[in-house]
């Protein structure tokens, strides 16, 4: 299973909830289209439901459908909106060119591997960790042949799971 779908799958409902609220503009929620759509409702009504039962929904379609890209964009629009230094921070520290997180060619930019301890560490002390690890998953299933960051990320991930 992908890295994203795996955090997806161990992060309590409470945190899935607060992640959908925080990305929610205008009382839709990030993935209100896609279930307005799986519940057979117009967009406009999918309003009518408490944030709660669409963060449930939005979820139960995500793990359901096994759709990392979904999952990872949710994910990074997360940690965009909230957190774009914690982005900008390992990108910069391990090397990888961007413009405000945004990678230009992301096929041929990877963080030097003997940084990410270093950089890892120097996030955990300015940021949440359940945020860093959330972002180790994503760099795990970006660079999935950087055994550093996969290591990494499930060590943390089994860590928080126990």
């Amino acid at each position: 299973m992908q890295p994203v779908l795996q955090e997806l799958d161990r992060m309590s409902d409470e945190r899935f909830l607060a992640l959908y609220e925080s990305l929610s503009e205008r009382g839709f929620g990030p993935l209100d289209g896609q279930v307005a759509k799986l519940l057979k409702f117009r967009p406009q009504a999918i309003r009518k439901l408490p944030m709660l039962t669409r963060a449930k929904k939005a979820r139960a379609m995500l793990s359901g459908s096994a759709d990392a890209e979904l999952t990872y964009e949710f994910m990074g629009g997360y940690l965009v909106k909230k957190h774009p230094e914690l982005i900008t921070d390992f990108l910069d520290a391990t090397g990888v060119s961007h413009e405000d997180g945004m990678i230009d060619d992301i096929d041929a930019a990877n963080p030097d591997a003997s940084k990410i301890e270093g950089a890892v560490a120097a996030l955990d002390e300015k940021f949440d960790a359940v945020d860093v690890t959330l972002y180790l998953s994503m760099c795990a299933q970006q660079w999935p042949a950087i055994d550093m960051l996969c290591e990494l990320w499930s060590s943390r991930s089994t860590a928080a799971a126990g």
